[in-house]
């Protein structure tokens, strides 16, 4: 009827919300009613609105400034009034959808997206972190490394980077979601998602990059590059209902620690290569293990306090690096002191620990360049062995 009258827009006011909560119209409603032209109503209160897009006002606008000939005899005062109400119109329209509060993740104040359903937290894990401690408490048989007390942690302490992915029944990845430290919204995960059931995997490391999730039984680090790393595999379920879950990750890395006990070390040292074999930089989720048989390459530059620390990825509970050959270059590359040691234990969330003289000149007991061995179980367990 209003388009038959020659309207180019609708526009009222007056309607009660409490009427219409449980049945709320739409935009797509009134299109239903009137698809051709623009309209606009306002509740009883001038707070909110039932429209058709804003877009459609805009172009209303339009069209009343191009009615607005010579011709169409409108007086000067007329125009401004019918300008003004328009204006003011679109700004009201604009106002509300700009102005709509975001949603605000309770746990940790992050604003997450409206349409999300899932909330994941990374707020906890289950060990230890690797602790460090001054050369005379490394020293020694069943000496702790800075052993603490057992506590939860926030994984954002302990990991720069989050990678997340979602695989359905048939193993196809879904969703993948890539967090770095630093993102407004890092730890926390906000994501929609169709109802079913998913196979979830989260990686959180401290690579140079993301991590590449390939599949539930494939994840690789840049550059092969293994950091102190954490994961999470399990089924998400998914419903009609928001759900918010907290994620507890696993440590998957062991760690080997080199502490030098000499007293000085060569000027002529740059850095400290390690080149190793029988660990993985390669991490299969599924199984909690490394699935390749990895040669492994880390450049150190000198340490002042004398310790070093790399990584690997287990294959197994009890798992050796076969061989692990330590070298001292100088900037040219040149080596000046090199020594292997053969099948270190490894075991996943715990570290092996060499303490001894690197260069033979330590002034004790171990000044010939020896290794003895101690355990110590603590970290999950921190496994001592002097050279």
């Amino acid at each position: 009827m209003a388009l038959a009258n020659g309207a180019t827009t609708v526009s009222g006011y007056g309607w009660n919300l409490p009427i219409f909560l449980k049945d709320m119209p739409t935009r797509q409603d009134l299109d239903k009613v009137c698809s051709d032209i623009p309209i606009y109503f306002a509740d009883e209160e001038g707070h909110k609105a039932r429209r058709s897009p804003t877009a459609g006002l805009l172009r209303a606008l339009s069209r009343i400034c191009a009615s607005m000939h010579p011709k169409n005899n409108i007086t000067m005062k007329r125009k401004t009034l019918i300008l003004s109400f328009y204006s003011l119109l679109i700004f009201l329209t604009i106002g509300m959808v700009s102005c709509e509060k975001p949603i605000i993740d309770e746990k940790t104040g992050n604003e997450i997206p409206a349409e999300a359903n899932v909330i994941l937290h990374f707020v906890q894990y289950e060990q230890e972190a690797f602790t460090r401690a001054a050369h005379p408490s490394l020293q020694g048989e069943g000496s702790g490394v800075g052993s603490v007390t057992r506590s939860a942690t926030d994984i954002t302490e302990l990991c720069s980077r989050l990678n997340i992915a979602l695989f359905d029944a048939d193993g196809t990845k879904v969703k993948t979601v890539a967090q770095k430290e630093g993102d407004a919204n890092y730890g926390t995960v906000a994501l929609s998602l169709a109802a079913g059931t998913y196979r979830l995997v989260v990686i959180a490391h401290n690579g140079e990059g993301s991590a590449t999730i390939t599949s539930e039984e494939k994840v690789t680090f840049p550059n092969n590059k293994v950091t102190d790393t954490f994961y999470y595999y399990g089924d998400l379920v998914v419903t009609s209902e928001k759900q918010s879950y907290d994620l507890t990750l696993t440590r998957a890395v062991a760690m080997f620690r080199l502490v030098l006990t000499d007293e000085s070390i060569p000027s002529t040292v740059a850095k400290m290569k390690f080149y190793y074999l029988g660990g993985s930089s390669t991490f299969s989720p599924a199984d909690g293990y490394g699935c390749v048989n990895s040669k492994q390459t880390e450049i150190r530059g000198v340490a002042d306090d004398g310790i070093y620390e790399i990584y690997t990825l287990p294959h197994t509970e009890d798992d050796l690096l076969t061989k692990l050959t330590v070298t001292a270059l100088d900037a040219n590359d040149n080596i000046i002191k090199e020594k292997v040691f053969e099948d270190i234990p490894v075991t996943r969330n715990q570290v092996t620990r060499y303490t001894g003289s690197f260069f033979g000149n330590s002034g004790g007991e171990t000044g010939s360049g020896d290794f003895r061995m101690t355990a110590d179980p603590d970290w999950d367990a921190v496994n001592g062995y002097t050279f």
